[in-house]
């Protein structure tokens, strides 16, 4: 759950929405440090193998999904495409790794992650839509 702009927000909720798009293998959101609203959300989608469509008309669909179905609250506006997640070896995705990336914070590699290269890849997506915003 995040906090933007005083309203409570699900991450999850807009995970189950972005996940039902049809080029969409697997996804992550998370709230990032924003300075006017408190947080905000960013999302990093894994596409099929085989997506016919260019990755910005995905990102186009994925905002326009959210903000129909959980509303234009929901402010989901940054949206990249990534080759993979970062994940433990059990398979959970590390949010809060993500996270601490976005916001530009020290990251610690955990100890339990699948590939730590990955961590790279992550931020150099990041940074392809603005962030860590100082």
């Amino acid at each position: 759950v995040i906090n933007v702009a005083g309203h409570r927000l699900s991450t999850g909720g807009m995970e189950e929405v972005v996940a039902t798009h049809p080029d969409v293998a697997e996804c992550a959101v998370i709230g990032v440090e924003d300075k006017l609203k408190g947080q905000v959300p960013v999302g990093f989608v894994v596409l099929k193998a085989g997506a016919a469509k260019n990755p910005e008309e995905i990102q186009k669909e994925v905002v326009g999904m959210v903000r129909s179905e959980i509303g234009a609250l929901a402010c989901l506006k940054d949206v990249t495409v990534v080759a993979r997640l970062p994940k433990t070896r059990s398979g959970k995705i590390l949010r809060a790794t993500m996270r601490k990336i976005a916001d530009g914070g020290e990251v610690k590699v955990p100890s339990t992650i699948e590939d730590p290269a990955v961590l790279g890849e992550i931020e150099n997506a990041l940074i392809g839509i603005g962030y860590p915003r100082t």
